[in-house]
């Protein structure tokens, strides 16, 4: 079967912006057959220069090269009429625009985001910058670096450890997490622009896409349970670990994996299945004798164990590594750059759906002439009709969710939130894992319906329970597969397998059925029937590689593994939608976790394969800023510990001059070798001391007050639980208050961004009881009373875990 074509084929994309998140979010949609032109200033995109290792790039570096792959580049001064009546021409003829602040164009009045989508309300027009478009924020700087902080990702779910500073995660993730959702809110709205010719604004916050996937919903763990997720930060165990041979990943995401890993090592008396603490505590017990044992094993043998007893684990990737590492290499997961390194092949696989092999970036200005010369067509002019949430860009699309934990639900809430009917699939005798895992204990009245986690990852969606182990269960699933335009599953490969429910199989009910399927590892390979987690895929993807310590293993994220991958499969989704839109087929999407991963952490394999350089962890400093640290500060934090901290990253030298005129002018740091960021980097030991003395003497609030105002990117280092005390998140409206018929009414999360013309409400029903859509949705696939009467009692469907199942009514 010849490839079909890609899907965004004729789709026209202007590029306004500058720095990973535009230009992840662009290629996105260029690999997938958009038409993205770039405009760029006469001194170009900075991201052409730019190098994590300091490599010499000559005017075009290779993770550049990387991002920009088959796109346009026209160059317009801002100065000159004639380029700004091209630039004009091109922004009229297309379907989107993606924009963000850092080049002097978009700087320019005419070219800002609410004045290009008031010009052309048939514009999709992304705007990515750090706190969204107006707010008391909304002009303030921020890197990064300064955003995690902020988001409470700089301290995230424990991660690190108390004897030293928080720790944040390498490798710019905010940024290419931004781009990744910017690629897929675009995506969704073009869906709305093609029914009713309206076009959108979408306003996206970098800082809320950091509280989404670097924290685990700790605002509504808070609201709901009175306590936080985590109070201190201890190392996950095993975590990453030093083996006789080398590092090895192992991870404990449930109780019957830390059991398996308690017999594993030899130690069955460390099971304690009646025991008060939580599995992470039980670890944590025993954590000392339990690395003692791996430093005598060879890390082959542990792996070959654990993934006998199905206990997650994985190599410990890296730049230099990874590519030679047999899963990848059977998988094809890397592929060459015409400029020569090596890259990640694409995030998902759409079928026989052709996504654009790496192809050529283009020189600075190498499409000016040709676009100057073209004769382009505005398109007609439309009236923007926003009907609040009658303007869902995903209603009508009916979603079975057979997934659990955070990865795939994270993509169906996402699906959800847009509009989409979203049924979620769950079994009494198999609840969903996020149901499970708040330490609500069984004694306690409907636990299973208490968890903070569970509520903040699927309201909107309808809840069903059915045991497909069954005879009777597999056959109401497939009637009900058969009324589902998309089927979503995250299972390992075997699962899906042993049910006869591959992709023939549920093509065979729906001919036209998109089915999402998301392992960890992929649907091939020597680790396909791996679990994964997110911590798993963190370490296998080379993102635990650069968080931490230089002179200490790794640090696992232990947080956007998952919603990353939900993330890219979101995109799959609105491809494989626009595939079927253009030829009616069906089609097997697979977004593995891992894949998506590799993406987010590809500066580390593009910097070796084109330089020969590893990009190592280094604490909290990093290639984008010098300094660039947290400082601790003057006070005590509200568990009574002297352990509050602030973030500083100056990224350029302005900000220098910034930070050194707010601190009064102090002779350290008026030295000339601190002028340029070459100087700044080799001296940044003694910048720490100096500026960290200085911050020690006051508290986060008096530091930041000094430094903000004054231009230099600052933030305190938030506990997760307090991001509602962020008022720019407040004035965005991004905590909403849902109402729960066992829970107190708390707050929960929304989408990253804020629109022009509607929905106002992203949040309209909470997160379903187990079983409570039951006999609606069952009625709906033509069960009689008596036969849903029938499956109730025969355990097939149920509202309470197995062995607690109430009578039929």
């Amino acid at each position: 079967m010849t490839a079909a074509e890609p899907p965004l084929r004729g789709y026209a994309v202007v590029d306004l912006s500058t720095g990973i998140a535009g230009a992840y979010c662009t290629k996105m949609l260029a690999d997938a057959g958009a038409d993205v032109v770039k405009i760029e200033a006469p001194e170009g995109d900075p991201l052409r220069t730019w190098s994590a290792s300091g490599a010499e790039t000559r005017g075009h570096g290779a993770l550049f090269a990387f991002l920009a792959a088959g796109k346009q580049s026209v160059v317009a001064d801002p100065g000159d009429a004639a380029d700004l009546a091209m630039v004009d021409r091109l922004i009229a003829s297309a379907d989107a625009v993606v924009w963000s602040r850092g080049s002097r164009l978009a700087a320019a009045d005419a070219y800002a985001p609410a004045a290009i989508f008031a010009r052309h309300p048939h514009l999709v027009v992304t705007s990515l910058t750090p706190f969204g478009l107006d707010g008391p924020w909304s002009d303030r700087a921020a890197t990064e670096f300064t955003l995690q902080a902020w988001s409470g990702g700089a301290i995230g779910i424990g991660r690190g450890s108390q004897d030293r500073a928080p720790v944040h995660v390498g490798g710019q993730v905010g940024e290419w997490l931004a781009g990744a959702y910017a690629s897929a809110l675009t995506l969704a709205f073009r869906e709305r622009a093609l029914r009713d010719g309206n076009g959108e604004l979408l306003d996206l916050s970098m800082l809320e896409t950091q509280v989404l996937c670097l924290t685990y919903y700790p605002v509504t763990y808070q609201e709901m349970l009175g306590r936080p997720w985590r109070t201190e930060r201890k190392p996950t165990v095993p975590g990453v670990a030093q083996a006789a041979d080398g590092l090895v990943a192992l991870g404990c995401g449930t109780a019957q994996q830390w059991f398996d890993l308690c017999a594993m090592s030899g130690h069955d008396e460390w099971i304690d299945e009646s025991s008060d603490l939580t599995i992470t505590q039980q670890a944590n017990l025993h954590a000392d004798e339990l690395y003692r044992w791996l430093r005598e094993q060879r890390v082959d043998d542990v792996r070959d164990l654990a993934s006998a007893f199905r206990i997650p684990n994985s190599p410990v990737a890296n730049g230099e590594n990874v590519t030679g590492m047999d899963h990848y290499v059977a998988r094809g997961a890397f592929t060459s750059h015409p400029d020569g390194f090596l890259q990640p092949a694409h995030p998902y696989r759409i079928g026989e759906v052709a996504l654009h092999p790496p192809r050529p970036a283009p020189r600075l200005g190498e499409h000016t002439a040709a676009h100057r010369a073209a004769e382009t067509r505005a398109r007609p002019r439309v009236a923007v009709t926003g009907d609040g949430d009658g303007g869902l860009p995903l209603r009508g699309l009916r979603v079975l969710d057979m997934t659990t934990f955070w990865a795939g639900p994270s993509c169906s809430h996402a699906l959800a939130m847009l509009g989409a009917e979203v049924i979620h699939l769950e079994s009494t005798r198999r609840p969903d894992g996020t149901r499970l895992i708040a330490g609500i204990p069984a004694t306690e009245p409907r636990w299973w319906e208490r968890s903070p986690i569970f509520s903040a990852l699927n309201t909107n969606k309808a809840g069903l329970t059915l045991d497909f182990q069954t005879e009777a269960g597999r056959d109401v699933l497939k009637r009900l597969i058969g009324t589902c335009d998309v089927v979503l599953e995250n299972f390992t490969p075997r699962v899906i397998d042993q049910l006869g429910l591959d992709f023939a199989a549920v093509r065979a009910l729906r001919d036209d059925v998109i089915m999402v399927r998301m392992p960890g590892f992929g649907l091939d390979g020597p680790w396909r029937d791996n679990p994964a987690f997110a911590y798993i895929i963190e370490d296998a993807s080379g993102i635990s590689w650069l968080t931490g310590y230089p002179d200490r293993n790794p640090y696992e994220p232990y947080s956007l593994g998952d919603p990353n991958a939900g993330l890219h499969a979101l995109s799959a989704v609105l491809l494989a939608l626009e595939h079927r839109r253009r030829t009616g087929e069906g089609v097997l999407v697979e977004a593995a976790m891992v894949d998506a991963a590799l993406n987010v952490a590809a500066e580390q394999v593009v910097e070796h394969s084109a330089y020969g350089a590893l990009l190592q962890r280094d604490g909290n400093r990093g290639p984008a800023a010098a300094p660039q640290n947290l400082y601790q500060v003057d006070g005590i934090d509200e568990f009574g510990r002297d352990d509050c901290w602030v973030a500083i990253a100056v990224a350029d030298d302005a900000q220098w001059r910034a930070l050194r005129d707010a601190l009064g002018r102090p002779p350290w740091a008026m030295d000339p070798a601190l002028d340029g960021s070459a100087g700044r980097r080799a001296h940044h030991d003694a910048i720490d001391r100096d500026l960290g003395a200085w911050c020690r003497q006051r508290t986060g609030d008096e530091v930041v007050a000094t430094l903000w105002p004054a231009g230099v990117p600052v933030a305190k280092v938030l506990q997760p639980h307090r991001q509602t005390e962020l008022e720019q998140l407040a004035h965005r409206g991004f905590f909403a208050r849902v109402d729960h018929p066992v829970n107190p009414a708390s707050l929960h999360s929304t989408l990253p961004v804020r629109l022009a013309s509607g929905p106002v409400r992203w949040h309209r029903h909470p997160a379903p009881l187990l079983g409570q859509h039951n006999r609606q949705i069952l009625a709906e696939v033509g069960l009689s009373d008596a036969e849903i009467d029938r499956l109730h009692d025969e355990g097939v469907i149920g509202t309470e875990p197995a062995g607690r199942r109430a009578p039929a009514r």
